[in-house]
């Protein structure tokens, strides 16, 4: 009896060792374009939304698309809304992940395509991911 409850103990231990394995650099991107995406049209739907965040550029992010580059360098840059504090808490993290693309994972991403006008017209269905194994 002792065994067996020291071998489930044993098993439950290698299977809480195995799930939390850190998160990689395309997971970190891929999640944070997500939640950047999800809390623009979060903004952009808004009850209270400022009259400038309807003038922002789109921001529809496909991490997969070289253009999601661009993209994010535009946004960032863009002049207008930052008295409001969530566009400048979004411009904070697509700078993060601008930072997070093209410093840290820049060896671990694949760009399937670089069409711009599909960051401007987005698909509905998710990309399949990409990475190089190193």
């Amino acid at each position: 009896m002792m065994k067996m409850l020291l071998r489930l103990i044993a098993l439950l231990s290698a299977v809480l060792v195995a799930s939390s394995a850190p998160p990689t650099c395309y997971s970190r991107v891929l999640a944070l374009s997500k939640e950047i995406t999800e809390s623009f049209r979060d903004l952009q739907t808004s009850r209270d939304m400022d009259p400038c965040v309807e003038t922002l550029p789109r921001l529809y992010l496909d991490i997969h698309n070289y253009c999601v580059l661009a993209k994010l360098r535009d946004f960032v840059a863009y002049p207008r809304c930052d008295r409001m504090l969530q566009v400048s808490a979004l411009k904070e993290k697509a700078r993060s992940l601008y930072t997070i693309m093209i410093s840290y994972c820049r060896r671990d991403l694949v760009f399937l395509t670089d069409d711009c006008n599909a960051l401007e017209n987005p698909v509905l269905f998710p990309a399949a991911p990409s990475i190089i194994q190193s």
